[in-house]
């Protein structure tokens, strides 16, 4: 059999992937015969290949690399990567602001989970039920345990013309362990020190065997976490920052509250006047109620199985099953105007004497809002793979679901509003001065309530690969396949906040189901000896949104033994989530100035938080991308590796909301809007306190990134004591704009990140050294937080960079048992200060950039059998 393109820089692979244990087959050729080797799927292509080098940018982390690392939480680990860490969230910091609490995701290039393909042993899944930010779908990584992970290929690269929707910025393709022959278990256990109490408990068992009809692997896997709560981080844990220099954003729904007395806002007589703003509120803050990280379990079975039906055809099956639980939380019930609440005169405790109404109040009494989620995830796959005439096939079916509930019991802090009033009209509940209620009366008012989420995946795909036809004195290798998938979401929240009876909760209301169908074609063309051209184009039809055709065209030019050139372009596309086109009435809450409001009246110009409220778009339109690459290889000698990559993306119509900013400036100053509704003025005032804002999704954006990334490896033989490996991977930002706005090295936005390791082996004896980098960049987006992004007009101050330090060092006791001790955040590092976005960051630091987990100490034991 003629082999494909001639591989002649082997030292390229071997280098750049000394740290990878995965197999590299390597063609050895002349000129008058060739030699048969193994073909290899590799991440960001169809075509089996026959070296991992493939003319696109692929970073591989291998289990010896995790390992190294300690990190038993897939979502950890990735924050860590320089091309991933941007963007990357998790259950860190659930709270009511969350809309997907429980969940975790990952993001390229700062792009957003929506804009990153994850995989599965090269397949797509079922995408979480809970959206993000109310709507960004994403592939929930909680849902694949550490343990069963071979590697993780980061292809950063646009990939739509070979995977269709979503690759905008590139894949992460996660590879299950297979082929295991034998029982591992492995046990570990770790823990902060100092002022906070937080552990987690790791166990799991591999289990493998193999035969001349095939193979199956097992997998067992078992996370636990306790809670850090935010009572326990100290100055990260107030949503009053001013002691520190930042902002005050503690809530304007205080406890004790204000209220109105004759239409005008009157603030309760015993609220403390350190609590007490210049426009009459009082402030509470939830600071301490939130929880840093949620307390956690994660129960989950994964099993591959391979039988050989024939010499050239085997059936495979691979099944995954998941059980997650969490938490969220959140400070008491906020409660303001919309709520509707009034106190009699009659009530004995009304200081008024008179009917009054309730403004911003929070029943404190009734406890802090909780949570429990729950999560189960399944995925099926079956099908059949074999060789007919040269050319290797494989036809598959997928089932996939994921389902969650939230769920909150009366004892949870969930307050019903007709009820509380039902007890003030009673006399039973007192609402002034602060007061602790008694607990019968606690019982009257609160309830139960749940959240339910459902997202389900079945499809269908086939395809080939193998040589298409001769080429000269080679021949063009060719892949083609045809994919069927549909997809439902659904979010349904509980009843009683759809009746308005619940406050305090950012749910989330989505319906939407649609259907897609796909053809593809690869080819590989050897231009040339050492010259490889890669083809590929891509046909996508959905059901709700029209059809779409992405190419792309690579080139992998290897002049020497030592140097390899390659280069891609690719056009892309987004389908718009479900939960999108499906999203029902769905709110949440930011601070901001209600500048209008301030200057009519002299009344609320603190930054305070107001409710907007969004609702589906089904008239939207595909994201669409365009990306290139260009990128050297340099292996001067077998033990070094280096390589370099420019890289840029463009994605336009892109689906965004409307800046609310620019909708309070266009509906805000009137009082008879119906997009920015207000309350009734009070007496002699033209405008009353926001009630909500309206907004929603449209195809209204466009953002565009550029960078460059480094990666060095290099193997140091020191003889008796054994090697060394060093390996460096670097990203730099150039270049990140949105919707005309320059974002490089602004809030949330570093230009440099870089994570630095080592690995020194010595007999039975390893060590690794792990120094992450994340650079500086500019602080508070939104210098007046009028909802309007002002960072180009006005400079903030800086957040500084940070370094972390990771130390693990390993030792083989025997065959059987290898024992491990390491220490995440050696240095005890904290994150460095921020004022914070008026968002979601609003506690001194920047939570999706920065980790507020102190020192972590962790030992580990694995027993082979």
């Amino acid at each position: 059999m003629k082999q494909g393109v001639k591989r002649s820089a082997l030292a390229v692979s071997l280098a750049l992937l000394g740290m990878s244990s995965v197999p590299v087959a390597h063609a050895q050729q002349s000129d008058q015969s060739a030699t048969d080797v193994e073909r290899i799927a590799v991440t960001g292509s169809r075509i089996k290949r026959t070296d991992m080098e493939g003319p696109s940018p692929i970073q591989s982390i291998d289990a010896s690399m995790i390992e190294g690392m300690g990190y038993e939480n897939l979502q950890q680990l990735l924050e860590r990567m320089p091309s991933t860490g941007a963007g990357t969230f998790s259950t860190r910091g659930n709270s009511q602001d969350s809309t997907a609490n429980g969940a975790a995701a990952v993001s390229l290039r700062g792009m957003g989970p929506d804009a990153t393909l994850v995989l599965i042993n090269g397949r797509r899944v079922a995408i979480s039920a809970f959206a993000e930010s109310i709507t960004n779908s994403f592939v929930d990584i909680n849902s694949i345990p550490v343990s069963a992970i071979e590697r993780i290929d980061i292809l950063k690269d646009g990939a739509s013309a070979i995977y269709g929707s979503d690759a905008v910025a590139g894949v992460v393709n996660v590879i299950l362990r297979k082929d295991f022959e034998g029982l591992e278990i492995n046990v570990g256990y770790g823990g902060t020190e100092g002022d906070t109490s937080y552990d987690e408990t790791t166990a799991n068992l591999v289990w493998g065997t193999q035969s001349e009809k095939g193979s199956s692997t097992v997998i067992l896997d078992y996370f636990k976490n306790s809670q850090l709560g935010a009572h326990e981080m100290g100055r990260f844990g107030t949503a009053n920052q001013t002691p520190y220099g930042g902002n005050d954003f503690r809530s304007s729904r205080g406890y004790p509250g204000y209220f109105y007395v004759d239409g005008v806002k009157t603030i309760d007589p015993d609220c403390p006047a350190e609590n007490a703003t210049a426009s009459g509120s009082c402030l509470f803050d939830y600071g301490p109620f939130g929880l840093v990280i949620p307390a956690a379990e994660r129960v989950g079975l994964i099993g591959q199985f391979d039988y050989n039906l024939g010499s050239e055809l085997t059936a495979f099956m691979e099944l995954a099953v998941q059980h997650n639980t969490s938490e969220a939380g959140g400070a008491a019930t906020p409660l303001d105007e919309d709520a509707g609440l009034t106190v009699p005169g009659s009530h004995p405790d009304n200081p008024f004497g008179q009917d009054i109404e309730i403004g911003r109040y929070r029943p404190v009494d009734a406890g802090a809002r909780r949570w429990d989620i729950s999560t189960d995830t399944l995925r099926l796959v079956a099908g059949l793979k074999g060789v007919f005439m040269d050319f290797d096939w494989e036809a598959s079916v997928q089932k996939g679901r994921s389902k969650s509930e939230q769920s909150g019991d009366q004892s949870q802090g969930w307050v019903r509003v007709d009820w509380l009033q039902q007890e003030i009209d009673a006399g039973n509940y007192n609402p002034f001065g602060g007061v602790t209620n008694p607990q019968n009366v606690i019982d009257n008012i609160t309830t139960s309530l749940v959240r339910r989420g459902e997202s389900r995946m079945t499809s269908v795909d086939a395809h080939i690969t193998g040589e298409a036809f001769d080429f000269g004195d080679d021949v063009v290798m060719m892949a083609a396949g045809v994919e069927y998938r549909e997809e439902e979401v659904s979010d349904i929240p509980d009843i009683q906040f759809q009746r308005g009876l619940i406050f305090g909760t950012e749910s989330v209301s989505a319906q939407a189901e649609r259907d897609q169908y796909a053809a593809y074609l690869e080819l590989s063309i050897p231009l040339a000896e050492q010259l490889e051209l890669q083809l590929a184009g891509r046909y996508d039809h959905y059901s709700d949104f029209g059809s779409t055709t992405n190419p792309k065209i690579a080139l992998r030019w290897a002049p020497s033994d030592q140097v390899t050139v390659r280069g891609s372009w690719a056009q892309g596309f987004r389908a718009p989530s479900l939960a999108q086109v499906g999203l029902g009435p769905s709110e949440k809450s930011v601070f901001f100035v209600d500048r209008y409001r301030c200057e009519a009246t002299g009344l609320d110009c603190e930054s305070l938080d107001y409710n907007i409220q969004f609702s589906g778009n089904p008239g939207l339109e595909a994201e669409e991308s365009e990306s290139w690459n260009v990128g050297v290889i340099y292996a001067p000698f077998q033990e070094l590796g280096l390589s370099i990559d420019v890289w840029s993306i463009t994605q336009d119509n892109k689906i965004d909301e409307q800046q609310f900013g620019l909708v309070y400036d266009a509906e805000c100053n009137s009082q008879d809007s119906e997009i920015c509704v207000r309350l009734p003025p009070q007496s002699g005032e033209s405008l009353g306190v926001i009630q909500k804002i309206f907004n929603t999704y449209q195809n209204v954006s466009s953002q565009e990134a550029s960078g460059i990334d480094f990666s060095a490896n290099y193997m140091l033989a020191l003889n008796e004591y054994g090697e060394i490996k060093f390996n460096l991977d670097w990203s730099y930002l150039n270049e990140f704009e949105k919707n005309g706005l320059d974002y490089t090295g602004e809030y949330g936005y570093p230009e440099n990140r870089w994570l630095f390791g080592t690995t020194w082996m010595m007999g039975a004896f390893d060590a690794n050294l792990n120094i992450s980098y994340i650079g500086e960049f500019e602080d508070t987006p939104d210098i007046d937080f009028d909802g309007v992004l002002d960072f180009e007009e006005n400079t903030s101050r800086t957040v500084d960079s940070q370094f972390l330090v990771d130390l693990q060092g390993g030792y083989n006791v025997s065959d059987s048992l290898r024992l491990v001790l390491g220490v995440n955040n050696l240095l005890d590092e904290e994150p460095p200060f921020a004022i914070g976005n008026g968002d979601s960051d609003l506690y001194g630091y920047v939570g999706g950039i920065h980790n507020p987990r102190g020192r972590f100490i962790y030992t580990k034991a694995t027993f082979r059998f």
